[in-house]
């Protein structure tokens, strides 16, 4: 699978999010190529991102870099590892979910999933 954007290696870690659990890559709909993240994507398109609305989480758009398994939105969001590989996710989604998926399920993981946020002032942010 293709990834487009200043990757760093062949896990999707970029010149952004390096880190040892920034390994997934996502489909963004608006032009249907899979980015590390949102900084990659709008340096590379000539358009804004578009975030994946509520009714499309079934769909697989979530790629991990450690083994390429394809997640659906929707599990990528209630999971902390990739179920194929047991591989470790990054903690900050719930920091960069606005980016991606729309801003209901964004307050939703505000409330769910609070020890993904590092401060109360992100979790106030998430929620707006």
């Amino acid at each position: 699978m293709r990834v487009y954007g200043a990757t760093l290696d062949e896990e999707t870690r970029c010149v952004h999010f390096s880190g040892d659990h920034d390994i997934v890559a996502i489909l963004v709909p608006c032009c249907s190529r899979y980015y590390p993240c949102f900084r990659c994507h709008d340096e590379d398109a000539d358009h804004r991102l578009e975030r994946w609305p509520r009714s499309t989480w079934g769909e697989p758009a979530i790629l991990c870099g450690a083994c390429s398994a394809t997640l659906t939105i929707a599990t990528y969001l209630e999971v902390n590892r990739c179920p194929d590989c047991a591989a470790g996710f990054s903690p900050d989604l719930a920091m960069h979910a606005p980016h991606y998926f729309d801003a209901e399920r964004t307050a939703v993981l505000a409330t769910e999933r609070p020890a993904m946020f590092a401060t109360e002032r992100e979790i106030e942010r998430a929620a707006a």
